[in-house]
């Protein structure tokens, strides 16, 4: 018997499972690795500390196939997307601790770079906002704060292409579609690096790696990987289209939201690149050959939003109002309502459809009577109320009306999920498979090798485990919702920068 291994190098932590045929996990390995925060605002991570964690967890999960006598067909790889590292093509080490999706240290030059007039030329090419969430101007830090020459030795890619490097010993040095779209370096209607905007921040194009599809072969392991060499990495997708794909969205306007730290919504928007949308953006879902072999590119909207999980865990380990994350529903739901009680979790500024990166977070209606069971259940709300921001601008520019949304992600919980069914006024679909990111990936690469012959195999695999469908008044939800506009409005430009001279 053979299975499908999936990377999945998420934010906080990487995790290893097995798929069989059917797209069910057999096996599964987690490891969490450390967050850096040097200054406020600036978030980083140890790449050699992925790879450790990378390693352990494909020890792990290799030991545990071997007792059950099954081989590796293929390894997909799924990962954090616009977080980048740099490192030494000869060494293998880097050069300087990865710069996370979150960080904002370069909110002023995109501030400077919009003063400039670029950001149409940016939008147009890159469906992307001039925001520091996005790895060009990560990566112009690099070169110039950071002290790193550009020079030849140098390699420079997204997580997926540094464990690539690793995992055939720096082999090769790729990255798909899917990421490189997220660069803001990729112009996404032709699907090739764009010599424009690396002139622009400043990143040779001779540091990037060789841009392929999202399905088919594109190395083998070599003996530094704890599954064995020779094993084909044959499936690479951004976390949150390879959500897209596990959740089997494959026919335009079907769409999914990613609960997790940061919540994602997709929308697929079919093979022909939409016009830039104020509030949200486009992106490439993924990139597969046709029957000629010759890549196609799909394209979806997507809403970013930043702190939906993570806004959990500051209730956790910030303010100290519940021990374990899973305590929050409990929580949230002893009361009522959150009396009028509104948390905007603008912890790293507002993504979409705001785009506000000195937005902070406020808390807003306090009384003496709000209590710690009021601020779970505001949080809580925040997810669902974001998400409703973020669908309503998604459906309007597509001109699409949205029968349903799937779910995944580990905050998807029953409770959040009515309050999103209740806000958007459309069931809510979770899968019996929620590892839908892992899955995803190892779909692309299991696509591949002929684990799935097509995409409609892969569609008669996806089931329903919970259908949540509206029940709150809808004249209460949409007051809660004007509300929660208010203070969206009180936090945004809270740091704001002011240019000098």
């Amino acid at each position: 018997m053979s299975v499908v291994v999936a990377i999945d190098a998420g934010t906080t932590g990487v995790r290893a499972i097995a798929f069989d045929h059917s797209g069910l996990p057999l096996t599964s390995s987690y490891q969490e690795f450390n967050q850096y925060f040097p200054q406020p605002g600036w978030v980083e991570h140890d790449a050699e500390e992925i790879w450790s964690a990378i390693h352990t967890v494909l020890g792990h999960l290799g030991r545990a196939l071997q007792t059950m006598d099954q081989s590796v067909a293929a390894i997909g790889i799924t990962d954090q997307r616009e977080t980048i590292v740099a490192w030494d093509r000869t060494t293998g080490r880097p050069l300087h601790r990865a710069i996370v999706w979150q960080d904002r240290r370069t909110s002023d030059l995109c501030a400077q770079l919009e003063s400039e007039g670029v950001l149409p030329m940016v939008r147009s090419a890159t469906g992307l906002v001039l925001d520091p969430y996005f790895s060009a101007t990560k990566a112009r830090w690099i070169f110039t704060e950071g002290g790193i020459t550009p020079d030849h030795s140098v390699a420079l890619g997204t997580i997926d292409s540094w464990l690539v490097w690793k995992l055939t010993n720096g082999a090769t040095h790729i990255t798909d579609a899917t990421n490189a779209s997220r660069t803001m370096l990729f112009d996404i209607r032709n699907g090739q690096w764009s010599e424009e905007l690396c002139d622009l921040f400043g990143v040779p194009m001779h540091v990037l790696p060789e841009v392929v599809p999202s399905s088919g072969r594109m190395a083998l392991t070599s003996d530094s990987c704890p599954l064995g060499a020779g094993i084909p990495i044959s499936g690479i997708a951004g976390d949150q289209q390879a959500a897209l794909f596990g959740q089997a969205c494959f026919e335009p306007g079907m769409a999914k939201n990613t609960y997790g730290t940061g919540s994602f919504v997709l929308m697929n928007m079919g093979a022909t690149c939409p016009a830039p949308v104020d509030g949200l953006l486009t992106t490439i879902a993924w990139s597969l050959p046709d029957a000629s072999g010759v890549p196609k590119l799909t394209y979806a909207y997507e809403g970013a939003i930043f702190v939906t999980g993570s806004g959990v865990q500051w209730l956790r380990d910030g303010l100290q109002v519940i021990e374990n994350s899973s305590d929050v529903t409990a929580l949230a739901a002893s009361v009522e309502s959150s009396e009028g009680v509104v948390i905007v979790p603008a912890f790293t500024g507002l993504g979409s459809p705001w785009w506000d990166p000195y937005a902070r977070g406020t808390i807003l209606g306090i009384t003496r009577g709000t209590s710690a069971a009021h601020l779970a259940r505001a949080m809580l709300e925040s997810i669902a109320l974001q998400t409703r921001d973020v669908v309503e601008a998604m459906a309007s520019a597509g001109g699409l009306t949205l029968s349903a949304l799937r779910a995944d992600g580990g905050a998807a919980s029953d409770f959040v999920l009515q309050l999103q069914a209740d806000q958007l006024g459309v069931p809510v679909h979770r899968p019996v498979v929620q590892e839908t990111t892992a899955l995803g990936a190892a779909y692309l690469a299991g696509l591949a090798e002929g684990i799935w012959d097509s995409v409609e195999h892969i569609s008669q695999n996806w089931a329903i485990d919970v259908a949540i469908e509206p029940q709150a008044d809808r004249s209460l939800v949409d007051t809660a919702h004007q509300q929660w506009l208010r203070a969206v409005e009180r936090s945004r430009g809270w740091a704001k920068f002011t240019p000098q001279g």
